[in-house]
């Protein structure tokens, strides 16, 4: 059985370059550059509660790290450094297995991409739980907030919605996908796409923002209460893939649509004068942007139809206690 500091040592130091001091004492020292500000945020995946048992090592540690970047996209922060909180069952810290180095793997490939150093965390043994906090950098005064949506502000979302969901409903065992189609949608749920440049560049341009994680109504709906603001969307404006157009005229769609959560990409609020820097913007990161609302005076959420009728939602996305 490998000891903690085996783990640490094996698989997770390595020389810093931006941070004062990582792995190996008691706390990590950052130099904070002179009009920034920092952003940090933390999310702890649970196994049998955000992934199967049996996930793939290398796309866990891609997705633990992917999430928390996606936090960082909301805010239009640059990523900088991560602490890793990992808890493991000791058939997964034994020397023969292959797990922690694929989960390094997966973590390292996803930091390696976007500069961010590994600078701490605790290893423990226990229950597969994962926890990744992340710091990120913003000029100040510039960080995307939720609370500063506007009357008249469009609504855009980045990519597309839903896939995410549909994959998982079928591993579930709850919906039946053909090989063709969880091939597109599996991607979506197991390596999501975080947002990072898009954010960045939003600053400036949208007022408010937020991560697509819980699903787009129970998201957009965080939006409208931190800004006492409300909003109607068109549920045919909202882009989703080819896959999930097929299954239009079945519930299950639109539950994906609407509140099936892990999409993990933007949605975001913006003045009517930067729709073309925006489009602009699109084109030169080769990411959809998608406009699907509006935001009004007032308090409320108006989903409408092919129609233009108000929906009955009765559903709320994600919650950790009610699911």
């Amino acid at each position: 059985m490998a000891s903690e500091f085996d783990i640490i040592r094996d698989y997770f130091k390595r020389p810093m370059t931006g941070a004062l001091l990582g792995i190996g004492d008691d706390a990590a020292l950052l130099a904070v550059k002179p009009g920034t500000e920092l952003a940090l945020s933390t999310d702890t995946l649970v196994s049998g509660r955000h992934f199967f048992a049996d996930a793939d090592p290398y796309q866990l540690g891609y997705k633990s790290l992917a999430v928390n970047l996606s936090d960082m996209a909301a805010m239009g922060a640059k990523p900088r450094w991560a602490l890793l909180a990992l808890t493991l069952p000791e058939e997964l810290a034994s020397p023969d297995t292959s797990w922690l180095a694929e989960f390094s793997k997966g973590f390292f490939t996803l930091a390696d991409r976007y500069r961010v150093e590994l600078i701490g965390g605790d290893t423990t043994a226990g229950p597969l739980n994962i926890g990744v906090q992340i710091i990120g950098e913003v000029p100040a005064g510039r960080a995307l907030r939720r609370s500063v949506a506007q009357p008249g502000d469009d609504i855009w979302v980045s990519g597309k919605l839903g896939d995410a969901a549909l994959a998982l409903k079928h591993e579930l065992q709850q919906i039946t996908l053909t090989s063709e189609e969880i091939a597109q949608c599996l991607p979506s749920l197991l390596m999501p796409e975080a947002r990072v440049e898009l954010g960045r560049r939003l600053t400036g341009l949208a007022h408010s923002a937020i991560d697509i994680s819980d699903g787009l109504v129970a998201d957009l709906r965080h939006i409208l209460a931190a800004s006492e603001k409300a909003a109607s969307i068109d549920i045919t404006d909202i882009p989703c893939s080819a896959v999930l157009k097929k299954y239009w005229q079945q519930k299950f769609a639109t539950d994906c649509l609407l509140a099936g959560g892990d999409d993990y990409e933007l949605c975001f609020t913006a003045a009517e004068i930067n729709r073309r820097e925006i489009e602009a913007l699109s084109a030169e990161l080769a990411v959809p942007l998608t406009r699907i609302g509006k935001i009004h005076s007032g308090a409320g959420l108006i989903v409408k139809d092919a129609q233009g009728h108000a929906m009955t939602l009765e559903i709320t996305g994600y919650d950790h206690f009610n699911t």
